[in-house]
């Protein structure tokens, strides 16, 4: 096999793999969300600190327990810290919580766009290298 053989092999299970992970980001997304629907309780939550990807915060269950969710809230997108939400979560594990109102559709179009994005770099790459390989044959 050929080192452009080996490139072009290289770029197509990069793209895939990327494509792959995106996909099962979304059917994660989709499972928690599930999970949350079958079991939800609500809840008032503090917004503790704020990130584009992750967001800590506080709420209290009905019977009284406080829960800081270890990896924090999901589609956290446009929270501040001290702020006060609306939340659902799985009473039978109030660590998956999500905003209220929000859902696997938040996570659609990054996953899409990273998709389109990953093959509007490695078609060309592709292109390319299929092209120097005919031109050695």
């Amino acid at each position: 096999m050929s080192g452009i053989d080996r490139a072009r092999r290289t770029v197509l299970g990069v793209a895939i793999g990327i494509s792959v992970l995106a996909v099962i980001l979304v059917l994660a997304a989709w499972r928690n969300d599930h999970l949350i629907a079958s079991d939800m309780g609500t809840a008032t939550a503090e917004v503790l600190s704020a990130g584009s990807l992750r967001s800590a915060i506080s709420f209290v269950t009905p019977d009284g327990v406080t829960h800081n969710p270890e990896l924090g809230v999901l589609y956290p997108t446009g929270l501040t810290a001290g702020q006060r939400i609306a939340v659902e979560y799985a009473r039978s594990d109030p660590d998956l919580v999500r905003v209220t109102g929000r859902d696997v559709r938040v996570a659609l179009v990054p996953a899409a766009s990273l998709i389109v994005v990953t093959w509007l770099v490695a078609a060309p790459v592709l292109a390319y290298l299929r092209r120097r390989s005919e031109a050695r044959a």
